[in-house]
């Protein structure tokens, strides 16, 4: 085979476009990945939805890819052709930054994005820098893994950064909030979900992957939260969530886009409690999240399309029409 296909974005506020491109070889430091499965992100659509400022176009979308090593470039040690690999949203780093020589490379100053400055995995085939890219378990299914390369690495990082409080509020279920929610019960922690009013078949979900309670983002816990993490990308959470946690209490937003914050009174700040945000990934998070995976037993729901019917799959993501990630089959 000589030749992949790929969807493409031309500009943003466009559909993508199906096109056929000759297979790239890898560079120096590069692998080839033949991809099986790649998840549909919520930061595609803000890719998509022109949100995020200057990506690369025309650029393929797609950050949560799972395939196997096609073709290796030179000075690539540590891989194997054939070999099941994850490739996930921070897809290269500078490494001479103060950020990244202080272990701080989710906040390089020139990063490399998956499927925004860089093709991603909305195609059959991509390269990836092979630094970034993680051994995958060979026996899971590769739709179901899918996710974890984001709404899993991302959401991980985002439940380590609200602390060891046992009363855990997640703002937006989706992707993130479905993996999480089964870590967080695992762990022993009492999950609320705050979905959109009036949501009852996502509030049953939720329920169903361990959470204690379940409700509309206007309603109050029956307990303080010790803290919250907002997926949703709705500034007007954060004033909800911070008159949900306690004292001390800690409002996390995991995701890379917001709608604006409203003005809020500073009484529902005070008491010591933090408002903070989370920036991208390392790879030490990612090690450390598919380490656990397996140990939580997180079952993955997932939505199959066809890579052709990538559109849809966005359109769905944007109107909820589904539970759990949405995910692309080649």
């Amino acid at each position: 085979m000589s030749a992949m296909r790929a969807m493409v974005l031309d500009r943003p506020n466009a559909p993508l476009v199906l096109r056929e491109r000759p297979i790239p070889r890898p560079a120096g430091g590069e692998i080839l990945v033949e991809i099986a499965a790649c998840g549909v992100c919520r930061t595609d659509l803000h890719v998509v939805d022109g949100d995020l400022p200057h990506p690369k176009l025309p650029v393929v979308p797609g950050h949560e890819i799972v395939g196997r090593v096609a073709a290796i470039g030179p000075g690539v040690t540590g891989f194997t052709l054939g070999k099941r690999v994850g490739v996930p949203w921070l897809g290269g780093t500078d490494g001479t930054c103060p950020y990244c020589r202080s272990g701080r490379e989710n906040l390089c100053d020139s990063p490399v994005f998956t499927g925004y400055t860089r093709d991603g995995g909305y195609a059959t085939h991509t390269v990836a820098d092979a630094r970034f890219c993680f051994p995958l378990d060979e026996t899971l299914d590769a739709a179901e893994t899918a996710p974890l390369m984001c709404a899993g690495l991302i959401g991980w990082r985002s439940y380590r950064m609200a602390g060891e409080g046992v009363a855990l509020g997640l703002y937006g279920f989706g992707a993130a909030a479905h993996i999480l929610a089964q870590v967080a019960a695992w762990q022993g922690r009492r999950v609320y979900a705050f979905t959109s009013p009036g949501d009852a078949a996502t509030q049953n979900f939720a329920r169903s992957l361990g959470a204690v309670w379940a409700g509309g983002s206007e309603e109050m816990p029956a307990e303080p939260l010790d803290a919250a993490i907002i997926f949703a990308p709705v500034g007007a959470l954060v004033p909800v969530a911070l008159g949900a946690v306690k004292k001390g209490g800690r409002v996390v937003c995991g995701g890379i886009h917001m709608s604006d914050i409203p003005s809020f009174p500073y009484r529902i700040l005070w008491e010591e409690r933090q408002l903070v945000s989370v920036a991208n990934l390392t790879r030490g998070d990612a090690r450390e999240f598919l380490a656990i995976a397996p140990q939580a037993g997180i079952k993955m729901q997932v939505t199959r399309y066809p890579l052709t019917e990538a559109n849809a799959a966005l359109a769905d993501l944007r109107a909820g029409r589904f539970e759990g990630a949405a995910v692309l089959i080649p």
